[in-house]
Parts: structure tokens; sequence; C-alpha cells
């Protein structure tokens, strides 16, 4: 991953478009597979619904994507609105609440990429040539990488999810290991 080509890019007079792309993994202990669904919620240039980066094909699916930035000192709890008109996530979960009964995704990975459409490979755009710039698989701006906390809503047209950072989730301390006086004997002795 490199960062600095999209900042370059992104401070020019006339930027390429940013182009948001994610995943969902599974986790094969929790949701019994660990599968990787890739897709992004725009039009791709050719039409067929599809961005290839890196590539990665990412599918055009209906979803809203909410609540990256940090606020006042806040971790970002970001929502999650996806469609499911089709019923393709009621599917889904469906599948996974076969190996836990009740899970709900809770737990997968989710990652937001946001890359430049100068970066994507040439496959996007007509006669397999990117006008815009050179592919680079390596260009994007930091992932971020939630975890699925909870199931907030299912209806027949949306289902809504609430992500959680790695450190922002119920029951789990950050170093993983409680510090005490017994393990750290300066813990709690303040010399004056």
């Amino acid at each position: 991953m490199s960062t600095a080509p999209v900042f370059s890019e992104v401070q020019k007079i006339n930027p390429s478009a940013i182009i948001e792309l994610f995943t969902l993994q599974l986790d094969n202990s929790l949701h019994g597979a660990t599968t990787i669904y890739r897709f992004h919620s725009g039009s791709n240039l050719n039409a067929n619904g599809e961005i290839v980066w890196a590539g990665n094909a990412y599918q055009r699916f209906p979803i809203q994507a909410t609540g990256f930035a940090y606020q006042r000192g806040q971790i970002p709890r970001p929502k999650l609105i996806v469609s499911n008109a089709l019923g393709t996530i009621s599917a889904i979960l469906l599948t996974v609440n076969q190996t836990t009964t009740g899970n709900d995704l809770t737990g997968a990975t989710f990652t937001r990429i946001r890359t430049m459409a100068k970066f994507l490979d040439a496959v996007n755009f007509p006669g397999s040539s990117n006008p815009l710039g050179t592919p680079d698989p390596t260009a994007e701006f930091k992932r971020q990488v939630y975890t699925v906390d909870r199931k907030a809503t299912e209806t027949r047209e949306i289902v809504e999810f609430e992500l959680a950072g790695a450190i922002d989730m119920a029951g789990v301390r950050a170093p993983k290991r409680q510090c005490t006086r017994a393990l750290f004997p300066s813990i709690g002795t303040f010399n004056q």
C-alpha cells in the first residue's frame, strides 16, 4: 500500500474521482466459511457494474456506509445500510446463522478501501486502456478496517449493521492483558 500517489493526485487542480470499495470477510469459526465479498456502491465506466482494482472484481451493490470520521476524540462507529430488496443479505445471514445461531455477521471483518479512478485496472475502461493514468494496485488511502458489532435493523428493504474498531468492542481489552502491580511493580507508585 502506498499513500504518496493518492495524496499527490488529490492535491492537483483537477484530480480524478475517489473510488470507494468495500470488502466483507467472514470468519470460519463464527460463520462456517472464510468467504470474501467485494462490492462498491457506485457505477463503473464500462457499464457492467463491476470495478476491477488490484486484480479483484468488486460487484455493484446498493450500500450506504457513513460515520467514518473521528469526531471530538471519539473512535468512529460507522453504520452500514445495505439493500435487501433481492434478499441477498438475508440469504447470507441465513447461511451464517446455521453455523452460529443468531450471529448475523457479528465478528465479520469489514474493510473500506479508497483509491482514485486514475489507478484502476485498465479493464474498467473502453479499449482496456486507462485514459486517466497508469493503473497502480498499491495506490490507496489508508485502509479502514472494522468488525461488524451487531445487526441493528433487518427489513425487506434494508439491513443495517453497526461497525466497531478493533479496540472499541464490548469485552475487549487493550493490550488484552491486565496490568497489575504483581506483574509491573512500578504501577501505582509515584515518587516526589
